[in-house]
């Protein structure tokens, strides 16, 4: 049964009152969201080819993609737990149809990637985009049309879910489940129907089946329930409804990972790796914050928007006027994602990402009071003002949303850098390349080379994913333990050089991600700096692609900044990259 849920201070919010505007022309609505969706999901494929056919993002390239075409080869057991594999099976469930099957699927993937890849950037564009219209109707739920919309517009052009729009990962689909629990809940809230706790429930499995953190979705269900559960009469529906909405959470999860149970130790393995690794910054080098919270409190201001995070603090207290219930739906999950995610010892902004949509529905209701209220004073400009709301709310999300368009749809540097080594370094010459591209970049599509290396690369590469120091403390290449990506300035020494023109690899190819990390951390890797030091002491400089516009200062190493082009010094995607040519010892006559 429906329960009355009316303010308790008798003054029903008037952005739920529908306007008669509203009422006459459904159709108008109608447009407007079709054009938010239109510009959500243009801006979210627009330079969807960026660095193909290398997927340059290390997460891309080692987690969902390969996963979703392993699928095809064993059984639906990813034998991978790290990250849920809900995105991982709705890829492969995709690459299943465009390609026709196995035989189609690796045929392209083996040959050129780059189709593999933009399907399934798409599919992440496609699915973030459906959440700009879940976030809608949760919105319209919760207030009006107005805010809906508003709330869809901001979310729809925000920095964060637009960039990670375009690659391959779990975190912009994850919010199309949390948007749709968070639909639910707002049915709890105003109607207290059991097939809003369903759909709650369902919405929050599917989220964590996506990323485990989606889970945060559970607030907005719980603090629905909250309210009906002190409504009069509200308390037997309320527990029901919860036990129910925990059966349909558990039943989302195991559709979506159902070796979870099925493969409880493996699970349990990949959940006790992911918070190592999100609890260890060890190897994380270049992560300079101490202050996790500061962090994203900063990350909103770009990710979201300034305007957009004063405004969403600022609506808790118009909240607390007009209707208190929605601060509990609303607002605690941003706030306790927010320090829960701080006390971590890595932060990155798209971990934030699953409390969005509370943000931007917290941030658009606020602006739209602000409008409304100066509306009242002078009612002839009340649609201006409207309309001035929308444009400060959204207007830095579109003006960085359509920069990094521009940058995506431009050279990769590290392409542009290949580009002139096919032109300039024969097959088979001796490199070393630092870590900020993958494997697969020092070979060419097709199949191998004349004269190329013996595994089929085009150059022979040296070994950086080693220590390289040998017990007796001799610098030999593929020597020493093992070192992650994390770690390669770890092992840089000065005499690495010596060893390079020795054993003849004689040209040396650098990008300012991983020298970047060395820099704002010098105190930690000093033998670092010392052996860039020495590669510019005896390196020519023989090519430079730089990303960056002309004129333009370095952007300072950063985790984010460094990797998604939001400042607006970016002219094209990728690391400053630089290519040494050594001259001394073996390389002296080549």
């Amino acid at each position: 049964m429906a329960l009355d849920v009316r303010n308790e201070r008798a003054r029903a919010p008037q952005l739920r009152r529908p306007s008669a505007w509203t009422a006459r022309r459904p159709s108008g609505w109608t447009a407007a969201v079709a054009g938010v969706l239109v510009v959500s999901f243009l801006l979210r494929i627009w330079g969807v080819r960026h660095g193909l056919p290398y997927a340059f993002n290390a997460d891309e390239n080692a987690h969902f993609v390969p996963k979703a075409i392993g699928l095809f080869g064993h059984s639906y057991n990813p034998h991978y737990f790290v990250n849920p594999p809900a995105y991982t099976y709705l890829l492969h469930i995709v690459f299943d149809v465009w390609f026709g099957g196995r035989e189609g699927v690796y045929k392209a993937y083996a040959n050129d990637p780059t189709e593999v890849f933009v399907v399934a950037r798409v599919t992440a564009g496609a699915v973030g985009t459906l959440a700009v219209w879940l976030l809608y109707v949760c919105g319209k739920r919760l207030f009006d049309r107005r805010v809906g919309l508003l709330a869809a517009a901001l979310f729809g052009v925000s920095f964060l879910p637009v960039f990670y729009s375009h690659l391959a990962l779990n975190d912009v689909p994850t919010l199309a489940p949390i948007c749709l629990s968070m639909v639910g809940a707002a049915g709890i809230l105003r109607y207290g129907r059991v097939a809003d706790y369903l759909l709650a429930g369902f919405g929050l499995g599917l989220a964590a089946a996506f990323k485990y953190t989606g889970g945060i979705v559970l607030l907005p269900l719980l603090g629905a329930a909250a309210a009906q559960f002190m409504a009069q009469g509200g308390r037997k529906p309320a527990v029901r409804g919860l036990v129910l909405a925990g059966v349909a959470a558990l039943v989302a999860f195991l559709i979506a990972n159902p070796y979870a149970l099925l493969s409880f130790n493996e699970f349990k393995d990949g959940l006790d790796h992911q918070t190592t690794v999100a609890d260890d910054a060890i190897g994380k080098l270049g992560l300079t914050q101490d202050n996790g919270v500061m962090y994203y409190l900063w990350t909103l201001t770009w990710g979201l928007g300034f305007i957009p995070a004063f405004a969403a603090l600022g609506s808790i207290a118009v909240l607390w006027r007009d209707e208190r219930r929605l601060i509990w739906v609303l607002a605690p999950a941003p706030l306790i994602f927010l320090f829960f995610m701080g006390s971590q010892t890595r932060f990155f902004g798209r971990w934030l990402i699953p409390v969005f949509p509370m943000i931007c529905l917290l941030a658009a209701y606020a602006m739209l009071e602000l409008a409304d209220g100066l509306g009242r004073r002078r009612p002839a400009l009340r649609p201006t003002f409207v309309a001035l709301a929308g444009i400060l709310l959204c207007g830095q999300g579109i003006v960085a949303s359509l920069h990094d368009g521009i940058v995506l749809s431009r050279t990769d540097t590290r392409n542009a850098t290949r580009a002139w080594m096919v032109k300039h370094i024969p097959a088979g010459s001796k490199i070393v390349v630092e870590p900020v591209v993958p494997d697969s970049w020092a070979s060419d599509l097709g199949g191998p080379v004349p004269g190329g290396a013996k595994n089929g690369s085009r150059w022979i590469k040296f070994s950086t994913s080693r220590l390289n120091q040998t017990p007796d403390g001799r610098v030999e290449a593929g020597a020493g333990p093992i070192l992650n990506i994390e770690d390669y300035e770890r092992g840089l020494t000065p005499a690495l050089i010596d060893t390079y023109e020795q054993q003849k690899y004689c040209w040396v190819i650098s990008g300012s991600t991983q020298r970047g990390r060395a820099e704002v951390e010098p105190d930690v890797v000093p033998k670092a700096l010392a052996y860039y030091a020495e590669l510019e002491r005896r390196g020519e400089v023989v090519h430079e692609s730089s990303p960056y516009k002309n004129g333009q200062a370095p952007v300072k190493f950063n985790f984010d900044w460094s990797f998604d082009y939001y400042p607006l010094a970016y002219a094209r995607p990728g690391p400053e990259m630089i290519i040494y040519r050594l001259r001394g010892g073996a390389c002296a006559g080549v």
